[in-house]
């Protein structure tokens, strides 16, 4: 059964929204976003539709702004409260996302106007993967901040574009296969790695080229990617 949509965004309600978040995605991981794609029931031709309304929509000057676009999309949120950010106090929006029951998505907003930010999260009492090394980060099994806790070494990177995170971190090697002059630690050894996310989702993990200074390599990466564990929270949550 198709969500209710909310009044003033026609045809596009919490099934569509998640629509919008998969096709950033399907640069990353196109297996998994067709799984997601035919668990919402929805054609690819569908996927692209959804997403061109949702650009004209949220460049139209009477589009509701700030966070006021989101509840017209995803109705009431979850949990509405505030965060200090600095010196600034924040609104902090959260929804759940069928796609992905252990998550939630998340929005820090400044007034009623300005997004500062937009992505998913673990969900409250949801416990992250064991990430004990690389070979561990498996697509879609976890978010942001689980990296950045599990690796204190990690440091934030700038995305590659909008909607788009990067860390850069350091972690036992293993589970990555290196390309030519990829720089790949041996099995269990201490490497250095780049993860990008889109919305705040894991989406692959590269090696990178071990230079002679700090911050070599990033632009260097092996291009190496993690596959898929049997059982990840993304997949078993898009089926």
């Amino acid at each position: 059964m198709r969500e209710r949509r909310a009044v003033g965004v026609p045809g596009i309600g919490v099934r569509e929204f998640q629509l919008v978040l998969l096709r950033r995605m399907a640069d990353f991981q196109p297996g998994l976003v067709e799984d997601a794609r035919r668990a919402l029931g929805a054609s690819r031709t569908e996927m692209r539709e959804v997403n061109a309304a949702w650009q004209r929509m949220i460049r139209s000057p009477r589009a509701p702004a700030g966070p006021r676009r989101h509840t017209s999309v995803l109705g009431p949120p979850e949990s509405d409260g505030e965060r200090a950010v600095g010196d600034l106090v924040c609104r902090v929006l959260r929804w759940p996302l069928p796609l992905w029951p252990d998550l939630r998505f998340e929005v820090v907003a400044l007034g009623e106007r300005t997004v500062l930010q937009e992505w998913l999260v673990r969900a409250p009492g949801s416990a992250p993967p064991a990430l004990r090394g690389v070979a561990d980060l498996a697509p879609w099994s976890c978010v942001v901040e689980d990296v950045g806790r599990a690796f204190p070494s990690a440091r934030p990177l700038e995305g590659t574009a909008p909607a788009r995170w990067r860390l850069v971190f350091t972690a036992p090697g293993g589970g990555l296969d290196g390309g030519p002059g990829g720089g790949l630690a041996g099995e269990g050894e201490p490497g250095r790695y780049v993860a990008d996310f889109t919305w705040g989702l894991l989406q692959e993990v590269r090696a990178l080229d071990i230079g002679p200074g700090p911050g070599s390599g990033v632009e260097t990466g092996a291009g190496s990617r993690a596959d898929p564990a049997p059982g990840s929270g993304g997949r078993s949550a898009a089926r």
